[in-house]
């Protein structure tokens, strides 16, 4: 998709591209509130659920670390519950967290059913097979897997829009970087210490899987520091009535 010199500079400077890729993913959540508010911060959750299920799987090695992708686009979901809590309240943030752990549902079903086909096999159609294959490889979910993923995006979703306004209660609505980056750090711990003992322990020993765990929560605390910025210039925006 992209050119050649694009990707032989980029394969070189992978910790570039991470930064790039973030930078993209919460400017284009900003973005996408500015011109449709409540909206498109539905919209970029939605988004964000989709591209970190289809990239979860792909396992990455940034500033030395092995990571998921998926760890980049999981971790703006709760960027925009709290921009969405910001702006909204904490109704519609609870309402857009319920929205997100349906659409997950939904998509797992979905995707589950679309496994069943078979490919076609008319005039010896390899090419349908070939994509048969790569779509099992990554969307054939196991049950722990699914159990391990919608509990800990429950859990921690609600617990972040939770936290988010017992602190914006106790500073009287000052300091938005503070309930920003703790209520989200917070609940990504929950997150993370949900998804390793549900999903990890038993397939590999505890203490893999805290490692498996710890390595993840580096990149998502950073996350919630790195967005910090993105939520200042998103607050000082004034949305259309219409588009609330």
């Amino acid at each position: 998709m992209l050119p050649e010199t694009f990707q032989l500079y980029f394969s070189a400077h992978q910790d570039l591209l991470y930064l790039i890729t973030l930078i993209l993913d919460l400017g284009f959540t900003v973005i996408m509130y500015r011109f449709f508010g409540r909206y498109g911060l539905l919209a970029c959750i939605v988004l964000s659920i989709l591209l970190a299920n289809l990239q979860g799987p792909k396992l990455t090695v940034i500033f030395g670390m092995q990571t998921s992708l998926g760890v980049i686009f999981y971790s703006s979901i709760f960027f925009a519950t709290d921009l969405m809590s910001e702006k909204f309240g904490k109704k519609a943030a609870d309402g857009a967290v319920m929205m997100g752990f349906s659409i997950s549902v939904i998509i797992l079903i979905m995707l589950s059913i679309s496994l069943l086909f078979l490919p076609s096999t008319q005039n010896e159609q390899t090419f349908s097979t070939e994509v048969h294959d790569a779509f099992v490889r990554i969307l054939d979910f196991t049950p722990r897997f699914i159990f391990g993923s919608l509990l800990a995006y429950l859990i921690s979703q609600r617990f972040d829009v939770w936290c988010f306004h017992k602190i914006k209660a106790w500073t009287n609505g000052k300091h938005l970087w503070l309930r920003n980056n703790l209520s989200t750090m917070a609940s990504q711990t929950i997150d993370t210490t949900i998804y390793s003992f549900v999903v990890w322990w038993g397939i590999v020993d505890l203490v893999t899987a805290m490692q498996l765990g710890l390595a993840k929560m580096v990149f998502k605390i950073a996350i919630a520091a790195f967005d910090t910025p993105f939520i200042y210039w998103a607050r000082n925006w004034s949305i259309k009535a219409s588009d609330k």
